[in-house]
Protein backbone atom coordinates (compact mmCIF):
# COMPACT_ATOMS: atom_id res chain seq x y z
CA UNK A 1 0.00 0.00 0.00
CA UNK A 2 0.99 3.51 -0.57
CA UNK A 3 1.41 5.96 2.57
CA UNK A 4 1.34 9.82 1.71
CA UNK A 5 2.18 12.65 4.49
CA UNK A 6 1.53 15.51 4.10
CA UNK A 7 2.31 19.24 5.55
CA UNK A 8 4.32 19.05 8.68
CA UNK A 9 3.83 15.33 9.06
CA UNK A 10 5.65 15.60 5.56
CA UNK A 11 8.67 17.54 6.25
CA UNK A 12 9.74 15.64 9.55
CA UNK A 13 9.36 12.49 8.09
CA UNK A 14 11.48 13.89 4.69
CA UNK A 15 9.17 12.12 1.98
CA UNK A 16 5.84 12.99 0.49
CA UNK A 17 4.89 9.18 0.05
CA UNK A 18 6.11 5.85 0.30
CA UNK A 19 5.13 2.17 -0.66
CA UNK A 20 4.98 -0.46 2.22
CA UNK A 21 4.02 -3.37 3.62
CA UNK A 22 2.95 -3.80 7.37
CA UNK A 23 3.02 -7.20 8.99
CA UNK A 24 -0.13 -8.86 9.44
CA UNK A 25 -0.72 -7.73 12.77
CA UNK A 26 -0.85 -4.23 11.65
CA UNK A 27 -4.70 -3.66 11.48
CA UNK A 28 -5.81 0.07 12.12
CA UNK A 29 -4.83 3.31 11.43
CA UNK A 30 -3.56 3.32 15.12
CA UNK A 31 -1.28 0.28 14.82
CA UNK A 32 -0.07 1.86 11.81
CA UNK A 33 1.50 4.33 13.25
CA UNK A 34 2.93 1.95 16.18
CA UNK A 35 4.77 0.28 13.55
CA UNK A 36 5.60 3.50 11.67
CA UNK A 37 7.38 4.33 14.94
CA UNK A 38 9.77 1.66 15.00
CA UNK A 39 10.68 2.97 11.46
CA UNK A 40 13.34 5.51 13.00
CA UNK A 41 13.73 8.68 14.47
CA UNK A 42 12.29 10.96 11.86
CA UNK A 43 8.95 8.67 12.42
CA UNK A 44 8.73 9.48 16.37
CA UNK A 45 9.00 12.75 15.40
CA UNK A 46 6.33 12.86 12.82
CA UNK A 47 3.55 11.12 14.88
CA UNK A 48 4.52 12.09 18.54
CA UNK A 49 1.58 13.75 19.36
CA UNK A 50 -0.31 10.86 17.05
CA UNK A 51 -3.69 11.73 19.00
CA UNK A 52 -3.42 14.37 16.59
CA UNK A 53 -2.65 13.63 13.10
CA UNK A 54 -5.64 12.84 11.20
CA UNK A 55 -5.98 9.63 8.43
CA UNK A 56 -7.38 8.87 5.15
CA UNK A 57 -7.91 5.50 3.71
CA UNK A 58 -7.96 5.47 -0.15
CA UNK A 59 -9.21 9.47 0.49
CA UNK A 60 -11.60 8.87 2.96
CA UNK A 61 -11.19 10.39 6.57
CA UNK A 62 -11.27 7.73 9.03
CA UNK A 63 -10.98 7.49 12.76
CA UNK A 64 -7.89 5.83 14.59
CA UNK A 65 -9.57 2.28 14.67
CA UNK A 66 -10.33 1.86 11.56
CA UNK A 67 -9.09 -1.30 9.67
CA UNK A 68 -6.44 -1.12 6.87
CA UNK A 69 -7.55 -4.14 5.14
CA UNK A 70 -7.59 -4.01 1.99
CA UNK A 71 -6.31 0.02 1.25
CA UNK A 72 -4.88 0.72 -1.39
CA UNK A 73 -3.57 4.70 0.41
CA UNK A 74 -3.39 5.66 3.71
CA UNK A 75 -3.19 9.66 3.57
CA UNK A 76 -1.39 10.69 7.31
CA UNK A 77 -1.40 14.76 8.04
CA UNK A 78 -2.01 17.21 10.65
CA UNK A 79 -5.20 18.55 12.41
CA UNK A 80 -6.60 21.34 9.30
CA UNK A 81 -7.55 24.85 10.21
CA UNK A 82 -10.60 26.86 8.06
CA UNK A 83 -10.74 30.08 6.79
Amino acid sequence: MKAVYFAWVRERIGKAEEELDPPADVATISDMIAWLKTRGQEYVYAFENSRSIRAAIDHAHVKHDAPISGAREIAFFPPMTGG
